[in-house]
């Protein structure tokens, strides 16, 4: 499926989530890498079949094996992380901060792509995921990494377009009769 079919599934109440698509989808203000693979790491995270398999089919004339899979990683990485990090971060009871994860999580030390781009997917998916601490992690390492406070709001704005994406399409398949006037 092609970005043009996604957008076509777009309900006219979302006209503008249609054109934040578009917009999206020509911009190339990342690089090739960094821009297709958050359009994957993001689409998995919304969790909407449709989004993922038409975000997949895009991004996979621009990605090699090993970033498609190393997307795939972040998103199922930060499914993991988002979870946890946020609990730690939301509950009173302040001893599990001090309590270690014992999460296995090896693939962010080495994701088999450029680190920045890793990063940068791991970020986008924490911000959909809603793990302020995430978030804050992944923001410094990539600023210690020289990434640009442009590009990592361009990552984010990419989240924002993908998850109201599946949100649009997933509100047009619910149809709820009206009451009679």
């Amino acid at each position: 499926m092609s970005i043009e079919q996604l957008k076509e599934q777009i309900p006219d109440f979302a006209k503008d989530v249609r054109l934040n698509l578009s917009s999206m989808a020509s911009d190339e203000s990342l690089s090739p890498q960094a821009k297709y693979g958050l359009f994957v790491a993001c689409a998995i995270a919304t969790r909407n079949p449709t989004v993922t398999a038409a975000l997949e089919a895009v991004a996979a004339a621009h990605l090699s094996a090993a970033a498609l899979t190393a997307a795939k990683t972040a998103a199922a990485l930060m499914a993991m992380n988002n979870v946890y990090y946020r609990f730690v971060h939301l509950a009173t009871n302040k001893e599990y901060a001090t309590m270690p994860a014992r999460l296995r999580m090896n693939a962010i030390a080495n994701p088999g792509v450029d680190k920045a781009d890793f990063e940068l997917w791991s970020l986008a998916v924490s911000a959909i995921n809603g793990c302020g601490t995430c978030i804050d992690a992944h923001e410094r390492v990539l600023k210690e990494a020289g990434v640009s406070a442009a590009s990592i709001q361009t990552a984010v704005r990419f989240a924002a377009i993908i998850q109201s994406v599946a949100v649009a399409i997933e509100a047009a398949a619910v149809t709820v009769p009206l009451a009679a006037e």
